[in-house]
C-alpha cells in the first residue's frame, strides 16, 4: 500500500495521476483542489473508486495545507506537486506585456505564488509525513520551457512568467534535496512534455493564431513535435520515471524530462 498527495487534480495531468494511481485498490490517493464539489462529481462519474479522497485546499495557503496534513493518517509515501498557473499571457512576450507594467508585475507575482511558492508550502507542510513514509519521494511537475536552451534555440519569447517561475521551482526542488537527501528523501522536478490540458483557454481566432505561433517555436526547437500529447500518456511516463528514480541513483534534486533526454518535447 502506498499513499499519495497530488495537487491540482481537477483536470489534465493531475486528474490522470488520480486515475492511474487509484487503479491499485491498495493505494490511498489524496487530491488537492480549489473546487471540491465539482471534482468529487467528476471523479465519481469518470473514475468511481473509493480510495480517492478529494480535499479542498489552495497550495498557496500554508494554514489550509496544515489542516489537510492532519487527514492523511500520519504518514505519506509520495507528493506530486502538479498545481500550476499558465495564463493567456503565455501567448505573448515582454514586448506586449511591458505595455502595462502594473499588469505585468501582477501576472508575474501570481505565477510565482502558484508555481513556486505553492509547491514550497506543500513540501514544507508534508515533509514530516514523508519522513515517516516508505517511498519518501517528492515530485514537482516542471516544464522544458524553464531550461534556457528551449528559449534560446528557437528564440521562444512566449511563456514568460510560466518559464521564469518554473525555473525557480526547479531551484527550490534542488534546495529541498540539499536538506533532505541524507534522510533518504528523493526530491526531483520532471518535465511531462507538452500535454493537452486546455490550460491556455483558446477562445478567439486571435488566441488561436498566437497559440499556433508558440507551437511553431516548439516545432523549431523539436522538429519531431506534432502537438500536445494526451494527458494519459504523459502521466504514465512521469509515473514510470517516479517509480524508477532513487535518491542515490543520480536523480536527487535534478530537473529532468520524463523521457530522461532532450529535447523536452
Amino acid at each position: 500500500m502506498s499513499s499519495y498527495v497530488i495537487s491540482g487534480v481537477s483536470r489534465g495531468l493531475g486528474f490522470e495521476f488520480l486515475r492511474q494511481l487509484s487503479a491499485d485498490p491498495a493505494n490511498s490517493v489524496f487530491g488537492l483542489v480549489r473546487d471540491k464539489a465539482a471534482v468529487e462529481a467528476k471523479v465519481a462519474g469518470e473514475i468511481g473508486r473509493s480510495n480517492i479522497t478529494i480535499i479542498q485546499a489552495d497550495t498557496t495557503d500554508a494554514a489550509a495545507l496544515q489542516i489537510v496534513a492532519e487527514k492523511t493518517n500520519g504518514t505519506l509515501d509520495y507528493i506530486i506537486a502538479n498545481a500550476a498557473l499558465q495564463a493567456k499571457t503565455a501567448l505573448v512576450g515582454f514586448d506586449v506585456l511591458g505595455q502595462d507594467p502594473k499588469a505585468l508585475e501582477e501576472d508575474l507575482m501570481e505565477h510565482f505564488r502558484v508555481n513556486t511558492i505553492g509547491p514550497v508550502h506543500l513540501f514544507n507542510t508534508f515533509i514530516p509525513l514523508i519522513l515517516k513514509g516508505r517511498a519518501k519521494k517528492v515530485i514537482a511537475i516542471s516544464t522544458g520551457a524553464s531550461d534556457p536552451e528551449m528559449t534560446l534555440k528557437p528564440d521562444m519569447y512566449q511563456a514568460t512568467a510560466y518559464s521564469i517561475t518554473k525555473a525557480a521551482l526547479n531551484m527550490a526542488v534542488a534546495k529541498f534535496s540539499a536538506l533532505y537527501r541524507d534522510k533518504g528523501v528523493l526530491f526531483m522536478a520532471i518535465c511531462p512534455g507538452a500535454v493537452d490540458t486546455g490550460s491556455l483557454q483558446i477562445e478567439t481566432d486571435e488566441d488561436g493564431k498566437l497559440a499556433m505561433a508558440m507551437f511553431a517555436k516548439f516545432k523549431e526547437y523539436s522538429p519531431t513535435f506534432e502537438g500536445p500529447v494526451p494527458a494519459a500518456d504523459s502521466a504514465k511516463s512521469v509515473l514510470a520515471l517516479m517509480n524508477k528514480a532513487t535518491v542515490d541513483g543520480g536523480y536527487a534534486g535534478v530537473f529532468i524530462s520524463h523521457t530522461e533526454k532532450r529535447p523536452y518535447l
